[in-house]
């Protein structure tokens, strides 16, 4: 990561961030990361949320840990994989309770770039991982720097749903502003290991459609 290739009204948001001492040793850390062994997604997509997401644009949030690790999976953003990539088990059960909450048929592809270019921000809060090895970069400063996103994003605009899927996300509410009107749906992880203690059943994606319709914003066509 030589340099920060990110949209530009996200630069504008974030710039500050990319000057103080914790980033530029980030980059650091991940270009050196990135020469040493394999790690996910390739450097180019490693912004493919805020990317695909303009900051005016964004009208829900959904918040992930980090990159799938293994080949060919992580495409940048959170929960997705590339075309005629095998779909993951939280996908798997983020497709089925699409199914039962809005009807949709259950995707072949678990590419969600569209859900990302409807305003979906998909982001993970660590943006890179070291190949067959979860969670770790999630000691790095990525963490810094996806909070102060979050939080930053939820100062710039109002009426944005944050999905917070699974105690991880959740440690997220703190970051948002509480004054702007956001909604904020919690529930458990759509991993197999909890899928049935809550997110079944959960209508996050109705409920956050519901929200943007009263809100004067496009529902999202998941």
């Amino acid at each position: 990561m030589k340099q920060v290739n990110i949209e530009k009204s996200w630069f504008r948001l974030l710039q500050k961030e990319f000057e103080k001492d914790y980033f530029l040793d980030l980059k650091e850390f991940i270009r050196h990361e990135y020469m040493s062994k394999t790690v996910y997604p390739k450097a180019s997509a490693i912004f493919n949320a805020f990317n695909s997401t303009p900051v005016d644009s964004v009208k829900v949030v959904i918040i992930g840990q980090d990159p799938y690790h293994g080949k060919g999976q992580a495409d940048g953003l959170c929960f997705s994989v590339p075309e005629n990539v095998k779909c993951p088990p939280s996908l798997v059960n983020i497709f089925k309770e699409l199914n039962a909450d809005v009807n949709k048929a259950v995707p072949i592809s678990g590419n969600l770039q569209h859900w990302a270019d409807q305003g979906v921000l998909l982001l993970n809060s660590t943006l890179t991982v070291v190949a067959n090895n979860a969670n770790s970069h999630k000691d790095s400063n990525w963490g810094v720097f996806t909070d102060r996103a979050i939080e930053l994003l939820s100062n710039y605009k109002n009426n944005i749903v944050f999905l917070l899927w699974g105690n991880f996300a959740h440690k997220k509410e703190k970051l948002i502003n509480k004054n702007n009107n956001h909604l904020i749906l919690k529930t458990v992880h759509p991993s197999p290991l909890s899928a049935y203690n809550g997110f079944f059943g959960c209508k996050h994606f109705s409920k956050a459609n519901d929200y943007l319709l009263k809100n004067g914003e496009d529902a999202v066509e998941w």
